[in-house]
């Protein structure tokens, strides 16, 4: 049995049989993959396209989606192993998964950091635990990491540039009111490098740098492959002659917990809004954000309503690479 947790812990071979199928069910949508299977999708914060893209898909692909809302229209669920339960959780982890195996094939989970423990965000408690106590496949739908929108991002990429190989791929900070997860842009440096891009990160300073975790497994996959990984606080550099620009905003992890103090540094830089300047110093890049997207905030009217815009059809592609992944969970 093999979890859908991070895409590190997967092969590219694998990633692009998941992609290579999702492509298939583009043109073909409906299937009977699922048919006769229920999936458990569990929501511990909001979701639009996540909870639409899975809940449709398991449709037209004959399953039963069974969504859940834990500490609202489910018990609140505790995770520390050996604890006295004495709080406002009513049920453990160990009983949750285990119950919910029983009764689906499959188990999926949206968990985003608390903003308040690095540590143990970065340990991701909620869905490893799953993993832990699960006896059928779990599925990453967006904790600090988020696999499914790293599939359908280069989904898109590839169908229009083909081989990703040596491509130049930008990942660049833009501003938010509020410090947000991580999540996007540690998948987006770790699916770039996985497919063969020469990849940069750019953000205002080293205060905005992304976990190292996720730039030592930057870093490695780009050596594996041959290609470049960098880090800049330069736009200009930033920008210069990039195939493809991936824009998404995040806290920086030295204020993590203090969102009052790190807003007053981060006001310091609405100047790294995607804007038409910067995308012509590009070669015709491609632009991209995993949405929702603040309009001339993280990005402007103009960027956004351009040709070089595919974020719509990055988030429509989202359908059918999770498509695809439950039929391959599901088969294996």
């Amino acid at each position: 049995m093999k979890n859908f947790i991070s895409t590190q812990d997967w092969s590219k071979a694998e990633l692009q049989e998941i992609l290579d199928y999702a492509k298939d069910l583009k043109k073909n949508k409906f299937q009977q993959t699922l048919k006769n299977k229920s999936v458990a999708l569990l929501f511990f914060n909001p979701s639009m396209r996540t909870r639409t893209s899975f809940e449709l898909g398991i449709q037209e692909l004959g399953g039963y989606a069974i969504v859940l809302h834990p500490a609202k229209d489910a018990w609140p669920i505790e995770f520390k192993p050996n604890t006295l339960m004495d709080g406002e959780s009513e049920e453990h982890i160990i009983e949750v998964a285990k119950v919910l195996s029983e009764y689906c094939d499959l188990i999926a989970v949206r968990a985003f950091p608390k903003f308040i423990n690095l540590e143990e965000d970065l340990s991701d408690k909620v869905i490893n635990s799953f993993a832990k106590y699960s006896t059928v496949p779990v599925i990453n739908m967006e904790t600090i990491t988020h696999p499914c929108q790293e599939l359908a991002h280069i989904m898109t990429m590839q169908e229009h540039f083909g081989d990703l190989s040596g491509k130049d791929y930008l990942l660049t900070w833009t501003y938010h009111p509020k410090p947000l997860n991580t999540a996007v842009a540690n998948s987006s440096l770790m699916i770039a490098s996985k497919f063969g891009m020469n990849v940069k990160l750019l953000c205002p300073n080293k205060e905005y740098l992304l976990h190292q975790n996720y730039l030592e497994q930057a870093q490695k996959n780009c050596d594996v492959n041959g290609t470049s990984f960098q880090i800049t606080h330069n736009i200009e550099e930033g920008y210069r002659n990039a195939h493809i620009v991936y824009a998404k905003s995040w806290g920086s992890l030295n204020y993590y917990g203090n969102p009052e103090e790190e807003k007053l540094i981060r006001d310091d830089f609405k100047h790294f809004i995607v804007d038409e300047q910067k995308m012509s110093l590009t070669k015709d890049a491609k632009f991209s954000h995993c949405l929702p997207l603040r309009r001339n905030i993280k990005a402007t009217d103009a960027v956004m309503d351009s040709d070089s815009c595919v974020a719509i059809q990055e988030a429509g592609n989202r359908l059918h690479v999770q498509k695809s992944l439950l039929t391959k969970l599901l088969k294996d």
